[in-house]
């Protein structure tokens, strides 16, 4: 039998990327389409054609990805970068299914042997139910990507743990690299909201606790951060005792609508208001209001996003972030304005974050041995994808983050 599902896919799809394939296609059946200084897609299983056919588009191929019926030979990140040149250049702006295509997604289904029900979800992916952004299921959505393992976040980031992203100073070389960048973002929060000691400093979902503990060993504050992560609250009071910062820093699996004991003299919540929803917003910016005293000042890092995937996509939606929004930063300030903050000043990091992104991916790709021997080859994959899936939103402008200083009024 001549193999021909390759040129069948790139003939099909023809109308659908404007042209040639933008990718070298390599099928199971050993035939092959599309450009050969192109990068290298290999279809290793119909599987990977069933997913599409019953996922069209980005869900679809991650399923794929994660469970290696579809790969990417060699960098990933190299690969997604030439891809979305080529969409780019095509001005492509989605799949648009004509009659005409439907008739030849369901050839190309026949000729792979691909019809049927569809494959089973990868285990990776998440499963949250319950009402948008109860107690119940904002903790299930946090557990999926935060109590994932300390162990395998420690491949990923720098020895702070400091999980958003970093405030470059200096150029990237031997002598500065990403903690050095944590460092001085951890510094320039800690300033801006005027840090002294003996302040009381509530961290809205701290992580690891990068911030908790700079803000206690370098600057005398006494802290208290809030995490919905078991985990992540069990690494930080290691450090705590590890630190000596007991009786200074205290951290809580609470969920931040219920901290009974502010105002606070300042309040920062590092990249974790992506996580309230688009309704809970205004509950979100007004328990920071609420917990900081009249006078004081609140520090936001959030990131941002355009366009019709507030989530960030269906991959980062289904696998990595469930529930998570995004929205353009002015609304976002519209928000806390809304919530009685006097917004004084924000900064945009996009660029910063591009930097941190290839980072953390360099910092991966060294160890994914181990990682792969620590939580298995699926979720490494899904790491992989994320990291330059996140990596090349915020190079090519579909995301932004930026940080937004805002003070709770005071009686002149």
């Amino acid at each position: 039998m001549t193999a021909v599902l390759a040129e069948t896919i790139a003939e099909v799809l023809r109308p659908v990327v404007g042209g040639e394939l933008p990718v070298r296609l390599k099928a199971w059946d050993g035939s092959e389409a599309g450009p050969e200084n192109a990068p290298v897609v290999r279809l290793n299983s119909p599987d990977a054609i069933r997913r599409l056919l019953w996922n069209p588009g980005e869900l679809g191929a991650a399923q794929a990805y994660v469970t290696g019926e579809l790969d990417v030979d060699g960098d990933l990140n190299s690969a997604l970068q030439q891809l979305w040149e080529v969409v780019r250049q095509r001005r492509l702006s989605g799949i648009r299914l004509t009659p005409g295509v439907i008739a030849g997604i369901g050839r190309i289904a026949r000729s792979a042997g691909a019809l049927g029900t569809p494959p089973a979800p990868p285990a990776t992916q998440a499963k949250v139910r319950g009402r948008l952004h109860s107690l119940l299921r904002d903790r299930a959505a946090i557990s999926h990507h935060y109590d994932l393992s300390n162990d395998f976040y420690g491949l990923i980031l720098d020895p702070q743990m400091a999980y958003s992203s970093g405030y470059w100073t200096q150029e990237p070389g031997p002598g500065y690299g990403v903690e050095d960048a944590q460092r001085d973002k951890l510094d320039l929060v800690c300033r801006k909201i005027g840090l002294q000691p003996g302040m009381r400093l509530l961290d809205v979902g701290c992580g690891w606790g990068s911030l908790s503990l700079h803000a206690a060993r370098h600057y005398g504050a006494t802290v208290v951060g809030v995490t919905l992560s078991v985990e992540q609250k069990a690494f930080i009071d290691a450090r705590i005792k590890e630190y000596g910062l007991e009786g200074q820093v205290e951290i809580r699996v609470q969920d931040y609508r219920q901290v009974p004991d502010g105002p606070f003299d300042a309040v920062a919540s590092l990249e974790m208001g992506e996580h309230v929803g688009q309704k809970n917003y205004p509950v979100y910016a007004r328990a920071l209001f609420d917990n900081l005293a009249p006078g004081g000042k609140v520090l936001v890092q959030q990131m941002s996003r355009r366009g019709r995937h507030p989530g960030g996509g269906p991959f980062i939606e289904s696998f990595i972030a469930p529930d998570m929004h995004m929205r353009p930063v002015g609304e976002t300030l519209n928000f806390l304005e809304g919530a009685g903050f006097e917004v004084e000043g924000v900064e945009g990091m996009r660029r910063h974050y591009v930097r941190t992104l290839e980072a953390w991916y360099a910092t991966f790709e060294q160890n994914q041995d181990r990682a792969e021997e620590m939580m298995g080859r699926e979720v490494v994959r899904v790491w992989r994808l994320y990291l330059v899936g996140a990596l090349r939103s915020f190079a090519e402008g579909r995301m932004g983050v930026e940080q937004m200083l805002c003070s709770r009024p005071a009686p002149l």
